[in-house]
This record gives structure tokens, sequence and C-alpha cells, in this order.
């Protein structure tokens, strides 16, 4: 590879950090929204027919209302085609991320705020879900096990999967085997667009779900905006994959390299970003990129999202750690001398990796966190994926008379200062009244 396609920029003034992290991404292109727009509107009135259209169309997968479903022999020859190897691998990555999430449980409370007045909160599992897992160049097998353990965990009652087909019209084995692994039965055959639409609205075939969670492409993220606004919730706004690596002299530039290279792999809209201090390491990465990339068998996409990629030389530790917080990347790997001091300072971050042996694939995969994260900036405001996202908090509470009496006269006065009559009547006549 000739020539550096990635950006280097040296220390750019604050107030172009936003259009130099953010140049590259576009918010949702109309004509994408439209086409989204149409297939969502035309699943919804004409349910299966209209799916059955849209794999042809898209997938060149011709098939009938009963072959949507993934059937038992499907699971049965997809458990046969896995590698010893890579069954124990996702056992151990399905464990780890079990025991991780497990962890996570809330315990329910319970406060006497005053005299007479319970509160309460417990936890519900949300009845029904629906997972898309991507399935195009990459089947995001790991994705099935991202999603699957804490659904189960939470106790959520049904759960549905999406996911496209491959060339041969029948699902990815690896996505299978997760699924089963996972106790997850109800796999269909659907991808893109057309997945959510089906989820997000039911059809004979497939169920309405009540949140529906996974990663995707421009068209699934557009899909799950839409579908959000009027059929069920989604577990957050995310769009292409990114990563943010802050460095020094002390971080190995061959490792920056690699970890630079597995998110680029992913698609030719994906970005990486390096905040360093020291130009030397820059220039080492950069002859890295060189080396390593020209061995990778997805160069085509690499090399496509380095094109939106860069590296920044910053003077300072808090200039890096400002501009990761205003850039709220999905992943950010702080391989630095005062790694532990730096992460303290993060607030805007999907996932956190901390030194030269942590790489963002270990929590793609592995080592127990979860992969499904906010991107484009949402990590500003959003969680990644966790246990409570498959759960809803309920409030409970126990007002016996006494307790009215002490809250009724805020009650009262605060009701009438809002001009809602009727709120303060409810709590006059219960006073009024001699019953219990």
């Amino acid at each position: 590879m000739e020539g550096n396609i990635i950006k280097l920029i040296k220390n750019p003034q604050r107030r172009y950090w936003k259009s130099i992290l953010r140049s590259e991404r576009e918010s949702l292109n109309e004509l994408t929204e439209k086409s989204v727009r149409k297939i969502i509107n035309d699943v919804r009135e004409n349910g299966d027919s209209a799916i059955i259209k849209y794999e042809k169309l898209f997938d060149n997968f011709v098939t009938t209302k009963s072959g949507l479903s993934v059937s038992a022999k499907e699971f049965r020859d997809a458990a046969a085609q896995i590698s010893p190897e890579l069954a124990d691998a996702i056992k151990t990555a399905a464990a780890n991320i079990k025991k991780f999430h497990k962890a996570q449980k809330i315990k329910d409370i319970e406060v006497e705020t005053s005299p007479g007045v319970t509160c309460r909160q417990k936890s519900v599992p949300i009845n029904h879900v629906g997972l898309y897992i991507p399935g195009g160049t990459a089947p995001l097998f790991s994705t099935v096990i991202m999603l699957a353990v804490p659904a189960k965990l939470a106790g959520c009652r049904e759960i549905t999967l999406c996911t496209p087909v491959k060339e041969n019209g029948r699902v990815a084995p690896e996505i299978l085997y997760s699924a089963s692994l996972c106790g997850i039965d109800k796999v269909f055959k659907i991808g893109g667009a057309v997945a959510i639409a089906a989820m997000a609205y039911g059809t004979s075939t497939v169920p309405k779900a009540d949140k529906i969670f996974g990663p995707g492409n421009g068209y699934v993220t557009a899909a799950k905006k839409i579908v959000s606004s009027d059929a069920c919730s989604i577990d957050m706004p995310a769009g292409p994959s990114e990563v943010m690596i802050i460095a020094d002299e002390t971080a190995v530039p061959k490792f920056v390299c690699a970890d630079f290279l597995s998110q680029l792999e992913h698609g030719q809209d994906s970005e990486a970003v390096l905040l360093t201090t020291s130009e030397k390491l820059a220039g080492e990465v950069l002859e890295e990129f060189k080396k390593q990339s020209v061995k990778l068998s997805r160069s085509e996409y690499i090399n496509g999202s380095a094109r939106k990629s860069k590296i920044i030389l910053l003077p300072t530790y808090e200039k890096m750690v400002d501009m990761a917080n205003e850039y709220a990347p999905e992943h950010l790997i702080i391989c630095t001398k005062n790694y532990g001091t730096l992460v303290d300072k993060i607030t805007n971050a999907g996932s956190i990796f901390l030194g030269n042996y942590s790489p963002e694939s270990a929590g793609d995969y592995a080592s127990g966190t979860n992969h499904t994260l906010p991107t484009s900036g949402w990590a500003k405001s959003c969680s990644g994926v966790n246990l409570s996202s498959f759960l809803k908090r309920i409030t409970i509470q126990e007002i016996t008379r006494k307790g009215l009496e002490g809250l009724a006269p805020a009650i009262e006065v605060m009701a009438e200062a809002e001009g809602l009559g009727a709120h303060k009547n409810a709590v006059a006549v219960r006073m009024e009244s001699k019953n219990e």
C-alpha cells in the first residue's frame, strides 16, 4: 500500500473538534429513510407476503411462508457443522457474559418515605423481545449470546430472533448454534429493515415484539428509529462501529494498529481515531498500518473506512480526555502510563479498555461485557446493553389513612396551585370520609 490514507492532524483548535471528529458521519439520509418507510408500511399492511417479496428482492431468497422459520432439522444440521474448538469458544464466551450480567441484578427496594407511606420498586422482565443479528459480510453469532444471555437472565417470556440468510438460503450455522445454546428456538430468515418491521408490527408468522435489540447497517438503524415512534421501543440508537484510542509513548505501536484495524474491518462506514501525545508513536502506527493491513482478508473494507479515520496529535493528557468525552466513542481504549487516573475522568463512552493487553476484540467476544453499544455520540446519554435493558422498573405505593392525613395538605395545596381541582378532590373526599 502506497502512502498514508489515514489523516494525521496536529493539535487542532477546540472550535474545530466537532467537525473533525464527526465530519464523515451524516444524519439519517433522506433517501434511505424514504426507502425504509416504504418497506415498513408494506410489511405492516401486507405481512408475510411483503416479507417474502423483499427476501427475494434483497437476498435472492425464494421461499414460502413456512420457509421463513428455521426448522428443527436446520438447527440439528447447524450443530453438526460447528467444530469442537468453536463450540468450546462460544461456551466460554457465554459463561463469562452470563457471569458478568448476572452480577448486574438490581435489588427491589422498599422505603417508608413518611409515616404510613410505603414506596416500593420492583423489576419486571419485558414480556417479548426481538433480537436482530446481522448476517451479511460477517455473520455476527457473537451478538446472539450478547443479547440472548441477558434476555434469558432477565426472564423475558418470549425471545424472537431474525437474521438474513447466506447465499445458500440458510442461516449461518454459527448463529443457529449460538441461538440453540442460549435456548432460543424461534429464528426467522429475515434481514435488514424488513426484519425490524416484522418484529415491530408482527405478522401471522412473526410475533410482535415489545422491544427490539441488535446492531445493523444504515437501513436497520433507520428502521429501528422509525418503529420506535409508534410500535415498540428499541435498545438504543446505533450506527456504524467506531473506536477511539488514547495512547502515549508507553503504548505498543503494533498493538495500537491492530486495534485500529480490527475496528475498520467491520465495514467501509466504520471509523477509528487515535489520540496521542507522541508524534513518534503516530508515525510508527502509520508504518504498522502499511505492514499489517496487506495481510488481512478484509482489506477492501479496511481501506475504505481508513479514509474516514484519523490520528490526532494533542499536547496533553487533559486535552485527550476532553476530546474523548466530546467524541463519546462506542469503544475507548486507553494505553497510557496513567490509564488508571485517566479512566476516572471519562464520562462519555460505551465501553472502555485499559492497558496494552485489553484489545477491543476481547469485549466483542469473550471477556464478559456486552458489545451492543451506542455509537455516533449517543454514549453521551445512552448505556450499552445490560441486564436492565431487558427489565422494567415498576413503582408501587401503599398509603394508610394516617399516612394520607400527613400528606394531604401538601397534595391539596400543590394540586390547587396547578389548577387541577379533581386531583385535590381525590384527597379531600377521603379526608372527609369516616370510613377506613
